[in-house]
């Protein structure tokens, strides 16, 4: 492990690699170098302060690399284009992408906001208990802020469906909450495929096992929209439900997402019965589309003026 430091910004990859050359964009301010993906991504800020970026660069050899620097650079370059197809006001901004030396770069504008699955600095929260999570802060979030976020999730989401894609590897890692302007954006889709798409991978295809689809633990299983439904599904349970940690470590565990309490769920009866039916371990039982998830869902919370159901249901 090889330390590096640009600017006072510190980090540290497996081999040596001179990057200074990200300093034509200004003054680094910060870094993500504890990634699987072989990036390593800087916040960049102009001369004149007025202009912000987030340049990802592939096929550096990160320390926690789980595909080669030469697959890194593939596959931020399949995804650039990503970016233009799928541009959403909810999507981070893709400015520029092009090659560097042996790289791939991406430059983004950058957006205000705190990831929700940071998991670079978890470290940091076990070494500083009194920091707050930005996933624990968003959950803590007034209901209707919270609906407000899903809302952009549920837009974008049916942008992806209409262009016949399928968000592989989507996870809270991949939104960003600006809790200052309360305002949800979506980064890192490298991995979204056009459909027809499948599991090609087996147990090991991406995703995190609090949200993935048990498709996407079978090797050469259709990944659809059905798919995409449960995963925003299983996201709206951590948003709207609490888990003891028990039932947390059960979801590893078992490669199995179930919804929360009924108890231990914000809003009404009807949403908690949607969005259980989106997490369907049965796909054929879960909404077809995005679109019918969505209005569903709607519905349920206030019949699409977003007002909270009161009433609740037992178990």
């Amino acid at each position: 492990m090889i330390k590096h430091e640009i600017d006072n910004i510190k980090f540290h990859l497996k081999t040596c690699h001179d990057l200074t050359w990200v300093k034509k964009y200004g003054t680094v301010f910060s870094v993500i170098d504890a990634t699987g993906s072989g990036c390593i991504s800087f916040g960049v800020a102009d001369e004149n302060g007025r202009d912000r970026y987030f340049i990802k660069i592939a096929g550096v050899d990160t320390v926690d690399a789980e595909i080669s620097p030469a697959e890194s650079v593939q596959t931020l370059k399949n995804a650039a284009e990503l970016y233009r197809i799928l541009k959403h006001p909810a999507l981070v901004e893709l400015i520029e992408h092009y090659p560097h030396e042996q790289y791939y770069v991406a430059v983004f504008r950058w957006a205000d906001g705190e990831c929700l699955f940071d998991y670079w600095n978890f470290d940091k929260y076990d070494r500083e208990p009194d920091l707050i999570r930005p996933s624990v802060r968003f959950h803590n979030l007034p209901t209707d802020k919270k609906l407000s976020a899903v809302e952009c999730i549920f837009s974008f989401m049916e942008v992806v469906a209409a262009k016949r894609y399928v968000a592989v590897d989507l996870y809270d890692g991949s939104l960003l909450y600006d809790f200052g302007n309360d305002r949800m954006m979506l980064c890192d889709i490298d991995l979204f495929r056009k459909q027809p798409a499948y599991n090609d991978m087996g147990e090991e295809y991406w995703g995190s096992k609090r949200l993935k689809a048990p498709e996407e633990y079978v090797l050469g299983a259709v990944v659809d929209e059905r798919t995409n439904v449960f995963t925003v599904g299983a996201l709206l349970f951590g948003f709207f439900g609490t888990y003891t940690q028990e039932e947390i470590e059960d979801r590893y565990r078992y490669c199995r997402v179930f919804p929360c309490r009924i108890e231990r769920w914000e809003l009404c009866g009807e949403a908690y019965a949607v969005v259980s039916q989106a997490i369907s371990p049965d796909r054929e039982k879960r909404y077809r589309t995005m679109a019918e998830f969505h209005d569903a869902f709607r519905r349920a919370v206030g019949k699409g003026e977003g007002r909270l159901c009161k009433e609740t249901i037992t178990s």
